[in-house]
């Protein structure tokens, strides 16, 4: 067996692996690269092999950057099963959904800003169409319930904590009398996140496949999290601004109004209203609400006293266009919570272009930025950023709060990593951008692992 890492690899988006065993070609992940406009569509539009020679696609989660370019590999030939979570099977079909409608709305958008310059239009990397013929492929499984994939193979799903319906990707290959276990994290989610379990432990694997967004640093504690996040909107308050929080509409967008309801109920915050104003986020929402086997006993408690975690007063859910459009003539303090959490497409781009100059507003980054991201370069400080080719001066205050992240950090990693040591005969580090992933790879060298890499894009390694 042979794995080859094309996506995800010394980056964090786009994550997409190719597993080579003697009888099948299996894709781990089919994420969307995320970065520079020129280098996401050549990523992104052309594969590095032949989708119509795929025996089968194994996604980890429902995630963007995991899923999101599924409607290409599918136009492109690819035409067998999609096997995830039945939480991610239902994820997926949102989130591709809303990924069709933004890729075709933000081409149309920058076709009519071209136009004024006389400049040619933008096709969309795919349309709602190739959406639509991806999903019937989707098989949502159990975790913990094997299928098998032929000539002695199987794969199983553990929960990984990252977001609901993430897995860890568990096969099993038997060769000459012995068993080869191979483990890919997706991503591995830190310990007690409000909402969903914490990720199941591994005892033993030879190889495994981890993420390192955060193989380098720690992160704050969910009490001191929701601490900064109260200051920063009652300090927003008192300037008679807004926060605008760019989020993922999966997960991280569920996590904040958790943290919110809990905040207003304690009496730590103002009673200004908050804004959800995503489509996808909604659809994501009411997906929660159908999966209450993911939950945890904290969301649990919720629902026994007959409570709806994911709704409150002044909490308003925003589905329409017309409306969204209409929040940025609003005069009086409030939070807008939009996609996309890396502000590379849907409406917190509009947001931005209206709000990002006033200096009472703040932006309030809740997520990891890949480079070259327009989020990234907020966070990095810059004064003058492009949205929709338009140049924009940011005058309002930039705030990040890392401790919101659905990603362990690097005693999480580590911890997890150190409970099946002993038996690893090779970890490939990925999903992390290069000095993150060497630092991890490092760490687990540490534990006594002894064959650790951090692999390129393209390159190739043999089970």
């Amino acid at each position: 067996m042979k794995i080859t890492f094309w996506g995800a690899a010394r980056t964090v988006t786009g994550s997409m692996h190719l597993l080579e065993t003697p009888d099948r070609r299996i894709l781990l992940d089919c994420g969307l690269f995320q970065g520079h406009r020129a280098e996401s569509i050549e990523r992104n539009t052309h594969f590095p092999f032949r989708p119509g020679s795929i025996d089968l696609l194994i996604l980890s989660h429902a995630h963007i950057d995991h899923s999101g370019n599924i409607p290409n590999l599918v136009s492109q030939g690819f035409d067998k099963d999609i096997l995830c979570t039945s939480a991610t099977a239902d994820l997926a079909s949102a989130v591709l959904r809303d990924s069709g409608h933004v890729q075709e709305a933000d081409a149309e958008y920058v076709s009519f800003r071209r136009s004024k310059g006389g400049l040619p239009p933008v096709e969309p990397l795919y349309t709602a169409a190739d959406v639509e013929r991806a999903l019937p492929l989707f098989k949502g499984v159990p975790y913990g319930q094997w299928v098998s994939l032929g000539n002695a193979g199987r794969v199983t799903f553990l929960d990984a904590g990252h977001i609901l319906g993430s897995a860890i990707v568990l096969l099993e290959y038997a060769q000459d009398r012995k068993t080869v276990r191979l483990a890919f994290t997706g991503d591995l989610g830190r310990k007690s996140l409000p909402i969903i379990r914490d990720p199941t432990l591994l005892e033993d694997a030879d190889y495994l496949i981890i993420e390192s967004t955060y193989g380098d640093r720690l992160h704050g504690s969910i009490e001191e999290t929701a601490d900064d996040l109260k200051r920063v909107v009652n300090e927003t308050f008192e300037r008679r601004g807004k926060v605008l929080i760019p989020a993922f509409s999966v997960g991280r967008t569920q996590e904040i109004v958790l943290t919110l309801h809990s905040l207003r109920e304690a009496g730590k915050m103002p009673g200004l209203p908050i804004y959800v104003d995503s489509p996808l986020a909604l659809e994501a929402t009411e997906v929660f609400r159908r999966h209450p086997e993911c939950f945890d006993p904290e969301t649990y408690g919720y629902i026994a006293r007959h409570e709806d975690p994911f709704d409150f007063k002044k909490l308003h859910y925003i589905r329409d266009s017309q409306e969204s459009k209409s929040l940025n003539s609003l005069k009086e303090p409030c939070i807008i919570i939009s996609g996309s959490g890396m502000c590379e497409a849907g409406r917190i781009r509009h947001h931005l272009v209206h709000n990002v100059g006033d200096p009472r507003n703040t932006v309030l980054i809740v997520s990891f930025q890949a480079e070259n991201t327009l989020g990234r370069r907020l966070v990095d400080g810059e004064k003058i950023v492009r949205i929709f080719g338009e140049e924009y001066e940011v005058r309002a205050r930039v705030e990040a709060i890392n401790g919101f992240s659905a990603h362990a950090d690097r005693d999480d990693l580590l911890g997890w990593t150190s409970r099946t040591k002993d038996s690893l005969k090779g970890v490939y580090v990925v999903h992390g951008e290069e000095g993150p992933a060497r630092a991890l790879a490092q760490g687990i060298q540490e534990l006594g692992v002894r064959n650790v890499l951090v692999p390129e894009r393209g390159e190739t390694v043999s089970l």
